[in-house]
């Protein structure tokens, strides 16, 4: 009798193939590029070297970096009263924490102090999350945020007004280029009405409302 399971024959083994050699030829060495470091936004920003109220000079600048610092230097500064007059809220210029620092800072020194902001249009900053927008659902009665009316004048430029004295102005919206004035009541009384006349005519925006709810 025949076992059915019984292991097969060594001789009914298939032989085993041999695989032909594989001829392998380094390509050499390959560069990594890696891309440059993105800069960060929370990267600390200085601000200009000058005193509010007692820099007489006049203080031009045409790079985002002068901007930057001299907008700084008068928020950083300012002892009672902030206007900005924005077209969109410039992110290059507000959306970054030492701005945001700053205007906290000055808001809580002393429940009197206003921070009053105009602009032409909020939907790029509602949608990106602005920080000052963020700033006022926190300090909602002491930040104020409107929205230019398209039934009256819009000036094509853009303007911080920090108390009584300091100007920063970029006569063309669309450039970063203008001057910082620390000591010029003159200039601040003229921009101050102009920036009290279109808050008295303003809006609020509804998609402003819902983000603040």
């Amino acid at each position: 009798m025949i076992d059915e399971i019984a292991p097969r024959d060594p001789v009914d083994e298939e032989p085993a193939l041999e695989l032909p050699a594989i001829e392998f030829e380094s390509p050499g060495l390959f560069s990594v590029h890696n891309p440059e470091a993105v800069v960060s936004l929370s990267e600390q920003r200085e601000p200009a070297p000058f005193v509010l109220g007692e820099h007489s000079a006049l203080e031009r600048f045409n790079s985002p970096e002068l901007a930057r610092s001299h907008a700084l230097a008068l928020l950083q500064q300012a002892k009672r009263s902030l206007c900005i007059y924005s077209q969109d809220l410039e992110p290059w210029l507000y959306h970054h924490s030492s701005v945001q620092q700053a205007c906290t800072a000055f808001l809580l020194a002393n429940p009197k102090n206003r921070l009053r902001i105009l602009v032409k249009d909020l939907g790029n900053a509602i949608k990106d999350g602005s920080r000052l927008i963020s700033l006022s659902r926190r300090l909602s009665s002491n930040l104020l945020i409107r929205k230019l009316n398209p039934d009256y004048p819009i000036e094509d430029i853009g303007y911080l007004l920090a108390d009584d004295r300091g100007l920063f102005l970029r006569p063309e919206a669309d450039q970063c280029a203008g001057y910082a004035s620390y000591q010029d009541a003159g200039r601040v009384r003229l921009r101050q009405a102009h920036f009290n006349q279109a808050w008295e005519t303003s809006i609020t925006d509804p998609d402003l409302r819902s983000f603040l709810l």
